[in-house]
């Protein structure tokens, strides 16, 4: 009787009209329950192999166990809240271990244990670097200057490269030069006048470039400053002269192409003072280097003008009196 009733749902299965007969839930089911009371049942299945049918039984026995298991039995997950509290203690204090961070939430009356601490610690960490290099920058930034250089093609193909050195407190450029030819000599004199003295500055930033050899780290030291090479490929080590570089190909050099090295000179000090006296800067609280007044509107009937900078690129806008 099993057996004739095996091949009749096989039969019944084979009749739907499809393309491909489909076994459905039910289908399932009945060979699932056939295969506990009926221990001949492999011999009657055609239409799908006997492992097929275990398979069906171990993911039924899986979903189970899920659905029985869907209320965790344990420690309590903690709040969010206080997850974020964690990371941002980790990353305000980044010379905290687990138990100073343990100790600050318990004097803050919350109960974390701190096996918690370490496992939400080993996240904030893998976020990423470390922060030293970056608490240095802004403990120091009123003493540190950076220099880097930065190449533009001509029209005739030809490269010039360009040379700056910045001022990490006021984002100031203290002295730039263009030249088609740098090495190291040339590299010594445009610090000699970018820094004739040392004055409130005590570092300087600069990568690994060739061109800043033994010569250069001696000048520097000569001068009263402390040389520091940021890291091999660690452009954010020197962030912001890498940001007054993108500043410059976004403003500048990507809206006009130089004839020669003259021209491009000239375009650099238009944009070097409309850097300082114009443009804005979000890290100087919407101010520029050099400190732009703010200009209250001196009537109702007062004209707002556009002057224009660099060709006509940017434009400063300030009030006018009424014609």
């Amino acid at each position: 009787m099993l057996e004739n009733l095996a091949l009749r749902q096989q039969v019944a299965v084979l009749k739907r009209k499809r393309p491909q007969p489909r076994l459905s839930a039910g289908d399932r089911l009945f060979w699932l329950t056939l295969r506990k009371i009926w221990s001949r049942w492999a011999t009657a299945l055609v239409i799908v192999k006997p492992a097929t049918v275990v398979g069906w039984h171990r993911s039924g026995f899986r979903l189970y166990w899920r659905w029985r298991s869907r209320r965790r039995i344990g420690r309590p997950k903690i709040s969010a809240e206080v997850r974020q509290l964690i990371l941002r203690l980790a990353r305000e204090n980044t010379n905290w271990g687990a138990p100073r961070i343990h100790g600050e939430l318990y004097k803050l009356g919350l109960d974390v244990s701190e096996r918690t601490v370490v496992r939400y610690l080993r996240t904030a960490r893998r976020r990423g670097p470390n922060d030293n290099w970056l608490t240095f920058l802004n403990n120091h930034r009123e003493a540190i200057a950076a220099f880097d250089f930065f190449t533009v093609p001509t029209v005739a193909f030809r490269l010039l490269y360009g040379f700056f050195v910045i001022d990490h407190s006021r984002r100031k450029i203290l002295h730039w030069n263009v030249t088609s030819h740098p090495d190291s000599a040339w590299v010594a004199q445009q610090l000699r006048e970018a820094f004739p003295d040392s004055g409130p500055r005590r570092y300087v930033l600069f990568d690994h470039d060739s061109k800043f050899d033994d010569g250069v780290v001696e000048l520097l030291k000569s001068s009263g400053l402390s040389p520091k090479r940021t890291g091999i490929q660690s452009p954010w080590q020197n962030g912001t002269a890498e940001r007054w570089v993108g500043s410059a190909r976004r403003e500048l050099l990507d809206h006009v192409i130089p004839l020669n090295e003259a021209h491009l000179r000239r375009l650099l000090k238009e944009y070097v003072a409309y850097y300082h006296e114009d443009r804005i800067h979000d890290s100087l609280g919407k101010d520029t280097p050099t400190g732009r007044p703010i200009e209250a509107r001196p009537s109702l009937t007062a004209n707002l003008t556009a002057r224009p900078r660099i060709g006509g690129l940017h434009h400063r806008y300030s009030w006018a009196p009424a014609a």
